[in-house]
C-alpha cells in the first residue's frame, strides 16, 4: 500500500497522472492501475473523474492528509533503524559465580560506551539464566559451563582454586570426609567440584550452604571446612586467615546471545569481550 499512497501524494502535487509517470518514472496505465488498487483497498472513490483533469473528491482529500501522516511515520521509522548508535534495553544475566567488582566494573567500563542504552543486569545460576534466555526473557547470558562444553561463544575460561583455614594441617581434597562452604544448588562450581571428585559416587560432606562470598570466606577462615574460588582473585590475595590449596578445577565463561539483538549486538560484543578480558589471569 505504500507505493500506492506515494503515487496519491505525487497526483496531489502534479495535478495529472501524466505528470506522476514522468515523475516515478511509470506509464500512465500504471499509475492509473495505482490509483485503481488504492481506492479498491480503501472501498472509497479518490479521484472525481467527471473533470477533466480529474481532482481529488473530499474523501480522496481526506486520504491525502492521513498518507502523508504514514509516510512521514515510515520515513522516521527508517531513519531510527539506520541510526548507527545502539539504544534502547539490553537484558543481561550474569552467573552468580561471576559476579565479583572486577567483572562488574568490565561490565560497567564496557556499557558506558553505549549512553542511549539502558543495561538491565540480573546475576543467577547458569541452568537458570540459560532457562530464561531460552524462554526470551535475556536478551543475553553470560554463564559458566563445564570445562568440556562445546557450541557456545567461549569468552574464557574461569579456574577455581580450593582454600582452607590458614595454618592448619595440609588437607586432602579428595578426602570424602573432608567438609566443605559452598554454596546451595544449583552452583556452577559445586556441581564442577563434585564431578572432579567422581560424580555422584561422591558425596559431599557440606558443613554450610552459604550463598554470599564474604561470608562464605569467615566460615572458612573460622576452619568450618574448604571452600571454591576463582584462582584469579586469590592470585590477588586471600584475606588473612586463609591458605590456597594446589587443586584447581575449571570452568568454561561461555555467552549466550539472541540472534535478534539488531543494534544492541554492538553493545553485547562490547559487553561480552570486556567480561572476557577481566576473567584472565595475568602472568
Amino acid at each position: 500500500m505504500l507505493e500506492e499512497l506515494r503515487t496519491l501524494v505525487l497526483f496531489a502535487e502534479e495535478g495529472s497522472i501524466q505528470k506522476v509517470a514522468q515523475r516515478l518514472p511509470l506509464t500512465q496505465p500504471a499509475v492509473t492501475r495505482q490509483m485503481q488498487r488504492l481506492e479498491d483497498m480503501l472501498a472509497t472513490t479518490l479521484l472525481d473523474r467527471r473533470q477533466k483533469p480529474p481532482r481529488l473528491t473530499a474523501a480522496g482529500l481526506e486520504v491525502l492528509a492521513r498518507a502523508k501522516d504514514i509516510l512521514a511515520s515510515v520515513e522516521a521509522l527508517k531513519a531510527f533503524a539506520a541510526d548507527a548508535e545502539p539504544q534502547g534495553v539490553l537484558r543481561v544475566g550474569l552467573a552468580h559465580g561471576l559476579s565479583d567488582a572486577g567483572v562488574a566494573g568490565a561490565i560497567a567500563g564496557a556499557a558506558a560506551a553505549f549512553p542511549k542504552i539502558s543495561l538491565r543486569l540480573k546475576t543467577g545460576w547458569s541452568a537458570e539464566l540459560i532457562d530464561q534466555f531460552e524462554r526470551g526473557q535475556l536478551d543475553m547470558a553470560i554463564v559458566l559451563r563445564p570445562a568440556d562444553h562445546q557450541g557456545s561463544e567461549v569468552l574464557g575460561t574461569e579456574r577455581l582454586c580450593v582454600i582452607a583455614q590458614a595454618g592448619g594441617t595440609e588437607p586432602h581434597v579428595t578426602n570424602a570426609r573432608m567438609p566443605w562452604v559452598l554454596s546451595p544448588e544449583p552452583c556452577d562450581a559445586r556441581q564442577s567440584l563434585l564431578a572432579n571428585l567422581g560424580g555422584e559416587r561422591h558425596r559431599l560432606v557440606v558443613a554450610a550452604e552459604i550463598q554470599d562470598p564474604a561470608m562464605q570466606m569467615e566460615w572458612i577462615r573460622r576452619g568450618h571446612g574448604l571452600g571454591l574460588m576463582p584462582l584469579r582473585l586469590a592470585a590477588r590475595g586471600l584475606p588473612d586467615g586463609l591458605a590456597l590449596v594446589d587443586v584447581d578445577l575449571s570452568l568454561q565463561v561461555v555467552a549466550l546471545r539472541s540472534p535478534h539483538l539488531n543494534r544492541l549486538a554492538m553493545a553485547a560484543q562490547a559487553i561480552a569481550k570486556a567480561v572476557g578480558e577481566a576473567i584472565k589471569i595475568e602472568a
